[in-house]
């Protein structure tokens, strides 16, 4: 499989649908991926410094206050608790993704980890390249060239069902809502992406279901045509920022970005009008960010823990390819606490969102998207 050509099937296959892509001035990041980061073992628990873990980020690089800061932190406590060695990798684009996986192999690492979806093509092909080394794959799974999800026998998905939580977010925003209308808006048109958004419209949908006299809208997303606002990727901060204005001029009091630091911009643009609410992603933004006092909630991937538990696995002799799905159900995607929104949030409302939740996990309310793992 050639790196490069699937790299580019994919921007193609996933770009091309975005009815948004705004063209506002860049961030600028730099053009090539830092050199990797190697260090010794840590002070952990067990004599495993013959042991190396690695990691390899995709552009949003490792302070992007959402999944690779989330995916190194698993890796910094897997080094912390069990004495092993390890080397990182930043990429800062595209083009970085193959050398840096390479780099890890070359270095011996026995575990390989590419954190995002863009690094399927360099960890697959290192995966049939090396069958005697392990790798994993945050947030996406193995696919051929048809886009068929295939199975490696030393390559191990760590997915996310984050639509689950992402439906809760989306009932809590229409209930908060002053204005009836809220919105979304993603980074890049992946399904790492596209379920979080299509359980925020399906969440806003039950609400509006259960409250027959209200109508609350949603902007960015179209679930059933599977298009919506994209902001391009995940680096460019302005874009976050002039998508967010646009809602805001569209009456949005509370908007989901689901784009790494890009989501920066929208909570700086939301902080600016000073009645806009934002709903996070992946990680705690009340304890990530600087905007803690307009974060609604977060809809949760503990991605650090299940990075962590696959390295110990791997320590342990027990890799396993089977996927690692994180749901509701086994903690593995949540709600964040509404922290200093506990006390807006209505009693009412706060316990149909646990109701709703329970629903979920007995399975008598089964979230659905195209990209559900």
């Amino acid at each position: 499989m050639n790196v490069e050509r699937k790299s580019e099937a994919v921007k193609r296959k996933h770009l091309a649908p975005a009815a948004a892509i705004l063209a506002t001035g860049a961030l600028v990041l730099s053009a090539c991926g830092e050199a990797p980061e190697d260090s010794a073992a840590g002070d952990g628990g067990g004599d495993n410094s013959d042991y190396k873990a690695c990691i390899v980020s995709d552009q949003g690089g490792w302070d992007d206050k959402s999944f690779n800061e989330s995916a190194k932190a698993g890796l910094d406590m897997a080094v912390e608790e069990l004495g092993i060695d390890h080397a990182t990798a930043e990429s800062s684009a595209d083009a970085d993704f193959g050398p840096n996986v390479d780099n890890m192999v070359s270095q011996g690492c026995n575990i390989t980890l590419g954190v995002g979806f863009l690094l399927e093509g360099a960890i697959h092909d290192a995966a049939e390249a090396n069958t005697d080394l392990h790798f994993g794959l945050v947030d996406a799974t193995f696919t051929d060239d048809d886009s068929n999800t295939v199975e490696l026998d030393n390559g191990k998905p760590i997915i996310f069902n984050t639509a689950e939580a992402a439906y809760l977010a989306g009932y809590l925003a229409a209930g908060m809502s002053e204005s009836g209308t809220v919105a979304t808006f993603g980074g890049i048109q992946i399904p790492s992406v596209t379920i979080f958004m299509d359980g925020f419209v399906d969440g806003v949908a039950k609400y509006n279901e259960d409250n027959g006299d209200e109508e609350v809208k949603v902007l960015g997303w179209d679930k059933e045509a599977q298009s919506g606002s994209f902001s391009g990727d995940f680096e460019n901060q302005s874009q976050g920022q002039a998508l967010t204005e646009q809602f805001i001029s569209q009456d949005a009091d509370i908007i989901m970005p689901v784009a790494g630091p890009v989501g920066l911009g929208a909570a700086s643009a939301a902080s600016a009008d000073g009645d806009t609410s934002i709903v996070w992603v992946d990680q705690d933004g009340y304890e990530s960010t600087e905007y803690g006092d307009i974060i609604l909630t977060t809809v949760q991937k503990e991605i650090a823990t299940a990075v962590k538990d696959t390295i110990a696995q791997d320590v342990e002799g027990n890799f396993s390819s089977e996927p690692y799905v994180g749901t509701l159900e086994n903690g593995g995607v949540d709600l964040a606490p509404y922290h200093d929104f506990e006390d807006e949030v209505p009693e009412e409302l706060d316990a149909k969102v646990q109701e709703l939740k329970e629903q979920i996990i007995s399975g008598d309310i089964v979230v659905e998207s195209p990209s559900t793992p």
